[in-house]
């Protein structure tokens, strides 16, 4: 009976030996398929292979629409900048900052698309264009979009533009820090400050001042060297929207979340008004009629000696706290005539770490029961309180309400006015009207066709992660290491199959009824990488992926072919065996 049931097993084991080298070949065959396509599908995605589309000038009509062909429209400012009033007010700064009009050189993601670069490291840059004809968007919708890409970061500096209020004095070489504006939008940082600027120039109508108006809690600009698209919308109901790409990233209200607020308060505090010297405003008094108790004894001390404590029987009394440092040697230089006797340094005595305690000892201080400190009278409600002193409101003489500040102030011209510590700073495809369709389809046109590219190609600069440590099968988890785990797999699955195939399969079911579909999820997690970003992937990474798909889907029905044949080869021959054993 020993000798069948040992007949059987080891035919078992031959035939799973078998069933391996056949699934082996199966599965090697697959891994080079689906190596091979994931490869062609990496490949078609490299920088070589990536077919970039052509800029192509844009059909859309606005009021003013720019995507910087040439610098035709635009004019550098040649103005010195005003510093009245400022830290530096005695020094004289020059707008001397080139600019040019080229394309990128950090991720460029469009054949051709040339757009208009700061060129200079710490130096005052100003530039501006006239409009065709002023802008006002009285009772209209104001759409305010532009695309910026910090090749070099953006460390301290600011990346914002100016419409310009239109006025006669709107001469483009003299454009400076000082000249009029309407709006101010864009990035700016340096340092821990990070935002989006929103600032309104906004005039008075009762005295014809201007006075800023700066966005509450602006949100905080994407600091990457890919393209980023900038979008300011103001409505005619005094609502605002700001865009990052495709992303609404603040909605304010002008009337309520702008400092200092659009319209001032309607009261204000009388100046001449003074608190009355008989005002009482402290809401609490000692309680007059409070009586220090007779048994108060204010002189009672906060310790006094623990009398009931006793001497630790450990304790070392007649032992130093410290002694001599006996590694200490006298310096060679050292002249005793002239230095005096040479005394070792001391350290803590070590006879004295494992016991209570070395020295004279005392008697321990404790928190006297019988103390009270000094006695004051208890608080009670002042009965001659007013409250808190304010001065009397008047009437605000400069009061007034407009309700629409969204109707700004005509504006001639877009200018940037800037200073900023990383060169190459890209700006492009300025839109500026009134049509939030408009705007979106122009950066349909433009954004959304390059930067799903320019994010492949940062992807692709991005240094490959370190090797993890290897980690047993049972601990393995696919999307860490998808090749790993797959090979570890096998491997195991394998192994257990050489003496038993039933119990590898139990043991490693993902082996036995489901390697080729890791191999297709793997596959998914290449082509979701290839794919992702929005945009339509080119004819090659098409084909790579769909020649993937079918040697992947071949591979797992070829695997699960011969385990199952093998696994049943293998009943039918234990069954066998068993079967003539008993006959």
């Amino acid at each position: 009976m020993r000798f069948h049931a040992a007949s059987a097993i080891s035919a078992a084991a031959l035939l799973a030996g078998s069933v391996r080298a056949d699934a082996q070949s199966v599965l090697s065959d697959a891994s080079s398929s689906v190596a091979s396509a994931a490869s062609e599908a990496t490949s078609a995605t490299s920088t070589s292979a990536i077919e970039l589309p052509t800029y192509t000038p844009s059909k859309i009509k606005a009021p003013f629409l720019e995507q910087f062909d040439d610098l035709s429209r635009w004019k550098e400012s040649r103005a010195k900048k005003d510093t009245k009033g400022s830290e530096k007010e005695d020094e004289a700064w020059e707008y001397v900052g080139k600019w040019a009009v080229e394309e990128p050189t950090v991720y460029k993601g469009m054949e051709g698309d040339k757009g208009l670069v700061m060129k200079d490291v710490a130096a005052h840059h100003a530039i501006s264009a006239k409009f065709d004809k002023k802008i006002d968007n009285k009772k209209k919708t104001l759409v305010v979009q532009y695309e910026v890409k910090l090749q070099n970061g953006l460390s301290c500096g600011g990346a914002y533009l100016k419409l310009l209020r239109d006025n006669k004095a709107l001469h483009r070489e003299e454009f400076s820090n000082s000249s009029p504006y309407v709006i101010m939008f864009g990035p700016d940082k340096c340092g821990s400050t990070n935002k989006v600027h929103v600032i309104i120039n906004h005039k008075n109508p009762k005295t014809g001042e201007y006075e800023e108006k700066h966005l509450s809690s602006p949100p905080a600009a994407r600091i990457v060297k890919t393209t980023e698209l900038y979008t300011l919308i103001i409505h005619p109901n005094n609502t605002l929207i700001i865009k990052q790409g495709d992303e609404q990233v603040k909605e304010a209200n002008l009337l309520e979340d702008f400092q200092p607020a659009f319209n001032p308060p309607k009261e204000i505090d009388d100046e001449k008004d003074s608190k009355p010297d008989t005002w009482v405003d402290e809401p609490q008094i000692a309680d007059p009629k409070a009586e220090k108790p007779a048994d108060w004894d204010e002189d009672a001390p906060f310790e006094i000696v623990d009398e009931s404590a006793e001497k630790p029987a450990d304790w070392l009394e007649d032992t130093p706290l410290t002694i001599p440092d006996p590694s200490s040697k006298m310096p060679e230089d050292w002249d005793e005539e002239e230095d005096g006797d040479w005394v070792a340094p001391t350290i803590p005595n070590p006879a004295c770490d494992d016991v209570s305690g070395c020295g004279p000892w005392e008697k321990p201080m404790i928190r006297n029961p019988e103390y009270k400190g000094k006695w004051t009278a208890p608080l009670i409600d002042n009965p001659e309180y007013k409250g808190v002193w304010a001065p009397r409101k008047i009437a605000n003489p400069n009061y007034y309400e407009d309700k629409t500040p969204s109707n700004l102030e005509p504006m001639g011209a877009v200018g940037f006015e800037l200073w900023t510590m990383d060169k190459d700073i890209l700006f492009d495809n300025i839109y500026i009207g009134h049509s939030v369709e408009d705007a979106a389809k122009f950066a349909q046109e433009t954004f959304h066709e390059k930067h799903p590219i320019e994010q492949l190609l940062e992807l692709e600069d991005k240094p490959k992660e370190e090797e993890k440590p290897i980690k047993s099968p049972s601990d393995l988890v696919f999307m860490d290491d998808p090749v790993h785990y797959i090979k570890e797999k096998l491997d195991l699955f394998f192994t257990i199959a050489q003496n038993d195939p039933i119990q590898a399969i139990k043991f490693v079911p993902e082996a036995a009824g489901g390697l080729a579909a890791v191999l297709i999820t793997f596959l998914a997690v290449i082509i979701g990488v290839v794919s992702m970003g929005g945009s339509t992937p080119p004819p090659q990474v098409k084909k790579a992926a769909a020649d993937a798909k079918a040697a992947a889907i071949d591979a797992k029905d070829k695997v699960a072919e011969a385990v199952a044949s093998g696994t049943e080869q293998a009943k039918e021959q234990i069954n066998k065996r068993s079967t003539r054993s008993t006959s």
